[in-house]
């Protein structure tokens, strides 16, 4: 047998066995689409929300697509008074009894001067959201979190918001009840970091079975035409987990999340390359979802090349298998 046959006889399989299998179907834009956030209708429509373009919004009538753009979510930019408040980053949108909720950060690439704010919708769909404006979690030279890529987690009737990039990584804050900002007399506090590199960022948490788990980002987001990484420190999505929202998160060794732990779910592989702006969404049709963006290496390695990833996770052993 020729070697060409052979190695045509195993490009199919390399997925599997890197141990990751490649993204779902998706067809439309499967661009525009850094830092996804995806949520479902009550009619079926799928909407993704993105960074740039003010919060980029897609459409579509399942997770495959065809997803269609439909506008951006603040087209006048934010109200924080924050260099980068035109150029929106990391949504994470939420429905909380008739109302959805979109928290985004402002902010420039690589400094610690952000805010995190929000805004409101009742029905997702462009040209009803109202910007409320600041949270009240901000950053500045000298904390010890930088206040990007929100994550609202609901608790037995609270709220939480985690959130951080690099610095001290990630944090979680308690919210008030209708959570447009920060509780009274609040304070955040540490929930994962990596004492050696600090390159985490872009928690979300989900909560299976009697665990929560704290899924985030980790490695170099992007860039990647201009200069890529050494090999492994490109993005990949980890995971610890905890019976806690707020804290006590460990990775599947036992090391905890605060000095350094952390179980990698999702890494490059096959054509995947620097898979991470995470989420998790519990589909009606395919289950539990992990959903990211991803470079193409048979596209391209520019950031606005990056493609719209989703794989459904096996929770049967305890940990996110996809």
């Amino acid at each position: 047998m020729k070697f060409g046959s052979i190695v045509c006889g195993i490009l199919p399989f390399l997925g599997t066995a890197y141990g990751y299998a490649n993204p779902g179907a998706c067809s439309g834009t499967c661009t525009n689409t850094h830092d996804p956030s995806i949520i479902r209708r009550s009619d079926g429509t799928y909407f993704r929300f993105s960074t740039g373009g003010k919060i980029a919004v897609h459409t579509a009538p399942a997770i495959t697509g065809p997803w269609t753009y439909k506008g951006a979510v603040l087209p006048s930019g934010s109200s924080i008074n924050l260099a980068g408040n035109q150029d929106l980053w990391a949504p994470e949108v939420a429905l909380i009894g008739s109302t959805y909720y979109l928290y985004y950060s402002v902010s420039t690439f690589g400094v610690q001067d952000s805010a995190i704010g929000v805004a409101t919708s009742s029905s997702l769909d462009v040209g009803t959201w109202t910007d409320r404006g600041a949270t009240g979690i901000r950053s500045s030279p000298g904390k010890p979190y930088n206040a990007i890529d929100p994550n609202l987690v609901s608790v037995n009737g609270a709220y939480f918001l985690n959130f951080g990039s690099f610095w001290g990584d990630l944090h979680q804050v308690p919210m008030k009840s209708a959570p447009t900002a920060v509780a009274s007399g609040a304070s955040a506090y540490q929930v994962a970091y990596d004492p050696v590199t600090t390159a985490e960022e872009g928690a979300f948490m989900f909560k299976y079975g009697s665990y929560y788990y704290l899924f985030y980002s980790k490695g170099k987001c992007c860039g990647y035409d201009a200069s890529r990484p050494a090999a492994g420190q490109e993005y990949k999505i980890l995971v610890c987990r905890s019976t806690s929202a707020t804290g006590g998160f460990v990775d599947k060794s036992g090391k905890t999340c605060t000095t350094g732990g952390g179980t990698v779910v999702l890494e490059s592989h096959d054509f995947v390359y620097g898979p991470g702006g995470q989420g998790v969404y519990d589909d009606p049709t395919h289950g539990p979802i992990l959903y990211y963006h991803y470079v193409d290496t048979r596209i391209g390695y520019a950031d606005g090349q990056k493609q719209f990833g989703w794989n459904t996770i096996n929770f049967s052993s305890g940990w996110p298998v996809v």
